[in-house]
């Protein structure tokens, strides 16, 4: 069951982070980081995460005295790069949607996909892994650490030619902040 919820929450926050991409308003860090690459080199985005996920798991690595990372969190990675990359073939014609109704799918389905890979235990993003060896090494919070990565995504790409709008604060303020009610409302509505 676990397995399934997994699977379903990577398509599910993948399909979120394609509306992003589509609306043309603005997008996640992550996304603005591989999109701005993309605009210098023909690589996919799941290329792009794959490599950056591997970067964040040697970090953890490096933090926990080389501790081997748990695999599963660059296979969320993988996993969602790649369905970014065939949702936005495949789909083609979300482009023809209004941006801004683009932008609350985005968001609902990114806000989703999160609570449920979280909630299934299998795979956190590489990211976030990193973040809370940081708070757990220095005593200072998690959210501390997940900014600073968000804002070197987010610079970064910008400085890349990544796309940075209302999607890209839209994306931080909702799945941002309001990923833990959405946790706990998953918790309650599907008793996991």
């Amino acid at each position: 069951m676990n397995i399934l919820c997994y699977l379903l929450s990577c398509m599910i926050f993948s399909l979120g982070a394609t509306s992003f991409i589509f609306s043309d308003l603005g997008t996640d860090p992550l996304d603005v980081f591989c999109l701005g690459i993309q605009n210098h080199f023909d690589i996919k985005i799941g290329t792009i995460q794959s490599f950056f996920a591997l970067f964040c798991l040697l970090i953890y690595s490096f933090l926990n005295k080389w501790k081997i990372p748990p695999l599963s969190t660059g296979i969320t990675s993988i996993i969602c790069g790649y369905m970014i990359d065939f949702f936005r073939l495949s789909l083609d014609y979300f482009k023809d949607f209004n941006s801004y109704v683009l932008l609350f799918f985005g968001c609902a389905f990114c806000l989703q996909g999160s609570a449920g890979i979280i909630l299934s235990g299998i795979g956190i993003r590489a990211m976030d892994l990193v973040a809370l060896s940081l708070e757990e090494i220095t005593k200072k919070p998690f959210w501390l650490y997940k900014g600073i990565a968000e804002v070197i995504l987010l610079f970064t790409g910008w400085i890349l030619g990544g796309p940075v709008g209302i999607g890209t604060v839209l994306f931080l303020l909702t799945v941002g902040w309001l990923i833990q009610p959405v946790i706990n409302l998953n918790k309650k509505l599907f008793n996991i």
